[in-house]
């Protein structure tokens, strides 16, 4: 009984974090609209360099030299580390092509394919166990994307590849189980050595943002590591605590809020057949949360965490 009472509030916890982090990627957009004069890709290598100076002091002022140091003496989770940053970065220079070229419905499609691909993963990879309301709201939520899908009217590549880089760098995050501070900061080392170089290349040009810029937009910059690493923490915290396919739904909540941005700040067109996915999407949201929660008849969250647990101290 002790154990299921922890279980369950872990599992509350973990959907606080997830709730937080996406909520924060959710209105994401409004800091990126301070930096309109800025080559998204130069942001992009500003946001790896900052971001790991900002876990680097995060991890000296939390004393966790020593989580850090564990993970580098084990080689198989060390890479996985690595793998995860190269996922990561990929995703975000894929949205950064998207917003580049014209393609922000399609990469805004990506993150709400994601959580089923999220799905799939944790019931094939984690084996977690769907209760019937979790499988009503993985239909609705379907029904939602295909609704967007058909009148997009071609394969969306750029969507494809957000979803799926996104929910492998979940599912290895939620398999490697270590502390998410020290992770974080061996993610974006991996992919920072590139990032600085290309930052140096285009200062030594004249051309970067450091030198042609005003202090406003230098500061802006830098701030990109701390509203980087946050909603990272809070997402790693949350995928530890929860389950895989929890934290998968609970990202309609970053698309949803980018929606309502779009629409009422940004002035953007918004179609008919979007209301209608959306209504869908948003219902799957509410039944899959109310079923985790408890106010929807399920058994099997507890019985998913313990699961999932069991399989993760196998495979380390």
């Amino acid at each position: 009984m002790k154990l299921s009472i922890n279980v369950k509030d872990e599992n509350t916890t973990g959907i606080c974090y997830g709730i937080a982090a996406y909520s924060l990627w959710g209105i994401l957009p409004l800091y990126w609209k301070l930096m309109e004069s800025v080559p998204a890709l130069e942001i992009l290598a500003h946001r790896i360099c900052w971001s790991f100076i900002f876990m680097l002091l995060v991890v000296y002022f939390y004393r966790k030299r020593g989580a850090l140091s564990a993970i580098i003496a084990n080689r198989k989770k060390l890479f996985l580390i690595f793998l995860c940053g190269f996922i990561v970065s990929v995703n975000w220079f894929t949205y950064i092509y998207a917003v580049n070229s014209g393609h922000v419905i399609e990469s805004s499609m990506g993150y709400f394919i994601n959580p089923l691909v999220v799905v799939l993963l944790g019931v094939t990879v984690l084996r977690e166990s769907l209760g019937r309301w979790q499988l009503v709201a993985i239909i609705l939520a379907f029904v939602g994307v295909l609704i967007i899908t058909i009148q997009y009217g071609r394969i969306p590549w750029i969507a494809l590849i957000l979803a799926v880089t996104f929910a492998l760098y979940g599912l290895i995050k939620k398999m490697i189980h270590v502390d998410s501070l020290a992770g974080l900061v061996l993610e974006t080392f991996i992919v920072m050595p590139m990032a600085l170089t290309y930052i140096a290349i285009l200062e030594k040009g004249g051309k970067g943002s450091l030198v042609s810029s005003s202090p406003a937009v230098i500061v802006t910059l830098a701030g990109t590591g701390v509203i980087t690493a946050i909603p990272l923490i809070f997402y790693a915290r949350g995928i530890e605590r929860t389950t895989f396919s929890m934290m998968g739904f609970l990202q309609y909540i970053a698309p949803s809020l980018q929606l309502f941005l779009g629409i009422f700040i940004f002035k953007e067109y918004f179609p008919l057949s979007h209301f209608i996915s959306f209504c869908f999407i948003w219902a799957a949201l509410a039944i899959f949360t109310l079923a985790n929660v408890g106010v929807l008849k399920e058994h099997s969250v507890v019985g998913q965490k313990i699961k999932a647990a069991e399989i993760e101290t196998k495979k380390f």
